[in-house]
């Protein structure tokens, strides 16, 4: 009876139940039978605790700060290798390079995914039923995870070498991502448009390799001009792909999303009140941002354009 009794008890979870499976198994001697045992237990821990549902988020964000230590780290090694000027640059200056690299691979990361959520899925599709707003799927709270990590990661940096990596308005375009990502990911409300605003960090490269450019003495370079009119045309525009057929559209961002909660105004009215208020604020102020961003490519591009006019 005390058997019985012992094994229906509710602290037992299945979590708990895994986690103690995974720490009394005991390993064979033979070496091969071993390696079969390790890993039947990192592929018991992966499904049973990782990606339980649970756990998936933190995994996910713990996922986005290891890809940025990764990064930051590999950007370091290439450049000490493959960049003969990085030995000469100053610690800060080298910091902020290996921040860049880091920026860099999450900016491919999101964009990718985001535009992948948001124009070749089904998940958004106008052909399911229910409203659109409040769509989610494990691959996009995964997706969000990960960029939640990298902005975790990257405004921790920002705060650390206060204002070497960005002023206050880094610091408040940060925030502003980090809570707008967080809360679609826990809620799994407006993550329509959260990566809707996400596909314009497909500039920061961009942005990042002019930074390069400029620190490696390259100002006067093609690859400089090319780069800024690239620039100032992705900052504009994006080819998107849609269904089974390739359209090409060029379309402004933001507009497009302004002009999507406009024409889906009912949907957008059944979410949180919260969730609502981010909708209506965020997209503005990030909006506003970008255009001052933007009108500071722009001069820069002038600037180049007529410094090599003149030569």
């Amino acid at each position: 009876m005390k058997r019985k009794m012992a094994s229906l008890d509710p602290s037992q979870t299945p979590e708990r139940c895994s986690v103690d499976r995974f720490q009394k198994m005991d390993l064979p001697v033979d070496p091969i039978m071993a390696a079969k045992a390790y890993k039947y237990k990192a592929e018991l821990l992966l499904k049973e605790y990782l990606l339980a549902d649970s756990y998936v988020l933190y995994t996910a964000v713990l996922g986005g700060l290891l890809m940025c230590k990764l990064s930051y780290d590999f950007t370091h090694m290439i450049s000490s290798v493959y960049f003969k000027g990085y030995a000469s640059l100053t610690k800060m200056r080298k910091i902020e390079w290996n921040n860049r690299g880091m920026s860099t691979v999450h900016a491919i990361f999101i964009t990718i995914m985001s535009v992948y959520l948001v124009f070749m899925s089904d998940l958004f599709s106008d052909q399911l039923d229910g409203p659109v707003t409040l769509r989610s799927s494990h691959l996009s709270n995964l997706t969000l995870g990960v960029s939640v990590g990298y902005f975790i990661a990257d405004l921790a940096m920002i705060f650390w070498f206060y204002p070497s990596l960005g002023g206050m308005e880094y610091v408040f375009h940060h925030v502003l991502s980090l809570v707008c990502g967080v809360y679609a990911m826990l809620s799994g409300e407006g993550q329509l448009y959260a990566y809707m605003v996400l596909i314009s960090e497909t500039t920061t490269p961009g942005i990042n390799l002019r930074w390069y450019l400029d620190v490696a003495g390259r100002k006067n370079s093609k690859a400089y001009l090319l780069n800024g009119v690239a620039m100032f045309v992705t900052w504009l525009c994006a080819s998107i792909e849609r269904n089974a057929f390739m359209q090409v559209a060029r379309i402004v961002l933001f507009i497009y999303l302004f002009y999507h909660i406009l024409t889906n105004y009912d949907q957008v009215k059944q979410m949180d009140t919260f969730a609502c208020l981010l909708i209506s604020v965020v997209p503005t102020i990030l909006f506003v941002m970008n255009v001052i961003w933007f009108s500071k490519i722009l001069r820069g591009l002038k600037k180049t354009l007529a410094k090599r006019h003149a030569e």
